[in-house]
């Protein structure tokens, strides 16, 4: 599978937002895991932050059962994932879309550990997520930002004005475009995504170039009696060093 030159696209600001869905969550106890697998991942590329139009996206195939509660958090089945590609045959391209890159996640240390627990269960020797780039979790940055608030990606969204009204269901590409949006705004840029997506469960996977756009920013000039009395208020202020000749 082509990887479009990514090793080209690496450094200079490059950010890839990422999320996961699971068969189920980890055990809570320091990030052990009781047998939950990675089933999809999502990663939106940015590059000194604007979106390049290119994604990572894929669906794994477990080798066990997804759990009927995570299944109505993310509505990936079973039968969905029998044809699906195992981490195993994807991990050397996830590895290197990601690699050397800032990876942006929500709650990051969940989506790591279940990115190197795969990574362990391979035996080949592979470094933790956080060796292979920075990792950046905009939880983290978002408690910062709104102690004491709720800080899910939902109440994010509503903070910030970002629409996602088309989010019925989780689902990686979706929440990494969605966070990718929210990242911008609490990082103080503005930029929208428009993916043009497949339906939720698309048989698609690997690296995809969609359009992507930034919205123009509205330019309000001040009005004749906004500078005159602009001009007033300087005279009150008493020659300031920057009128100064």
């Amino acid at each position: 599978m082509s990887l479009d030159n990514v090793e080209l696209m690496q450094g200079a600001g490059r950010v890839i937002v990422f999320d996961t869905e699971t068969t189920g969550m980890n055990d809570g106890a320091g990030g052990i895991h009781v047998g939950h697998r990675v089933i999809e991942i999502g990663c939106i590329e940015l590059i000194n932050r604007r979106p390049t139009g290119r994604t990572y996206h894929v669906y794994i195939k477990p080798d066990r059962l997804v759990d009927p509660e995570a299944i109505a958090v993310h509505g990936i089945t079973d039968a969905f994932l029998q044809d699906k590609p195992s981490f195993s045959s994807i991990a050397n391209e996830f590895i290197a879309f990601i690699d050397g890159a800032e990876l942006v996640a929500h709650n990051a240390s969940f989506d790591t550990s279940f990115i190197d627990h795969e990574f362990r269960l391979l035996n080949k020797g592979l470094p933790a997520t956080k060796e292979i780039c920075k990792v950046t979790d905009t939880l983290a940055i978002a408690k910062k930002l709104f102690p004491g608030k709720r800080n899910n990606l939902d109440a994010l969204c509503n903070r910030y004005g970002i629409d996602n009204t088309h989010r019925t269901l989780h689902g990686a590409l979706l929440d990494a475009e969605i966070l990718a949006d929210v990242y911008l705004y609490m990082t103080g840029g503005q930029t929208k995504l428009n993916l043009s997506q497949d339906s939720a469960h698309g048989q698609g996977s690997g690296v995809r170039r969609v359009a992507a756009s930034r919205a123009p920013l509205k330019v309000v000039h001040a009005t004749d009696d906004e500078l005159k009395a602009h001009d007033e208020r300087l005279g009150i202020v008493g020659n300031p060093l920057w009128q100064v000749h």
